[in-house]
């Protein structure tokens, strides 16, 4: 599989609330690093993070652009409440390696009427 088809795959799995099926999609030493976040690693690690987000928020990914650059797919997205960002995916072997995200948090965590982070 691309890595631009894999991440189409994701974004299904994603806008599903499934976590267990986007775990599937990580190599098991994956590192995902959300900017807004410490990074995560391993693909156990990486489910159990989308388990917990998902049971937080109700999250849509909306693809406004999808590229792919060797093994390298690159994710413009947008949500319908108006966030936006994007993700870049390293894909080794049909597996993703890597991933990289970046978004606004503060927005995000207000949109969802969640808690703000304390200083």
């Amino acid at each position: 599989m691309t890595p631009k088809a894999l991440v189409e795959k994701w974004v299904e799995a994603f806008n599903a609330g499934d976590a267990r099926v986007i775990g599937d999609f990580y190599a098991p030493d994956a590192v995902n690093h959300q900017v807004a976040n410490e990074p995560v690693v391993g693909k156990e690690a990486i489910t159990a993070m989308f388990e917990v987000e998902f049971a937080q928020a109700e999250m849509v990914c909306l693809v406004e652009n999808l590229f792919e650059d060797g093994d390298w797919a690159i994710l413009e997205w947008k949500d319908p409440l108006g966030l936006r960002g994007c993700g870049f995916f390293q894909v080794k072997a049909g597996k993703i390696v890597f991933q990289r995200g970046y978004w606004d948090k503060l927005s995000f965590l207000r949109q969802h009427r969640l808690p703000l982070p304390t200083e």
